[in-house]
């Protein structure tokens, strides 16, 4: 049952039990005996992965470069960010300057981190890290195999609204949209 202004000591659970019930290339799914809060047994299934890298090219004009591919979840095209997974042992950073030159053949030289955010914390541990990159320079990209993409050139002004209504929808590029409109006050 729900509590309101409670300590997080009243919130936690108690992990009783885990196994791992699928162990993939990208990630593993573990099922967790948990005691609630309230003293009741229940269970968690989690998604466990090593986590990924996001960046937003941005130019001197104001324009951010993003990249179009098909998600096989939705059945569809989605506009993002260039993003990847970390290969374990990774950093963050090392994710993002590949991803970027690997979907867009663009090289920045300049990039900052702007934090990091849990995709979907109810059931998935990945913890995706935030760049955005600037002083960018076409180097030529190499995709990854069997990784279709296209990239797209936009003012981060248009891709701010597209955010807004709902065509660009996802949650890690609408979070460095959000980020690097702040950032130049639009």
């Amino acid at each position: 049952m729900g509590k309101i202004n409670c300590s997080d000591d009243m919130l936690f659970e108690k992990t009783i039990d885990k196994k791992t019930v699928f162990e993939g290339r990208v990630f593993d799914v573990e099922i967790k005996k948990i005691i609630t809060p309230e003293g009741k047994e229940s269970f968690r299934e989690i998604v466990k992965h090593h986590g990924g890298a996001c960046i937003l090219p941005l130019d001197d004009e104001g324009n951010c470069y993003l990249v179009k591919q098909f998600r096989s979840p939705f059945e569809t095209v989605m506009l993002e960010a260039p993003a990847g997974k970390i290969e374990e042992g990774e950093d963050p950073l090392t994710c993002a300057a590949r991803e970027i030159t690997e979907e867009t053949g663009l090289t920045a030289g300049n990039i900052e981190s702007v934090g990091a955010i849990a995709a979907t914390p109810g059931y998935c541990s990945e913890i995706i890290s935030l760049f955005i990159g600037t002083g960018l320079e076409y180097k030529g990209g190499t995709p990854d195999e069997n990784e279709y993409i296209s990239t797209v050139k936009m003012p981060l002004k248009d891709a701010v609204e597209m955010a807004d209504s709902g065509t660009i929808r996802d949650a890690k590029t609408m979070a460095l949209l959000y980020k690097a409109a702040r950032r130049l006050g639009i």
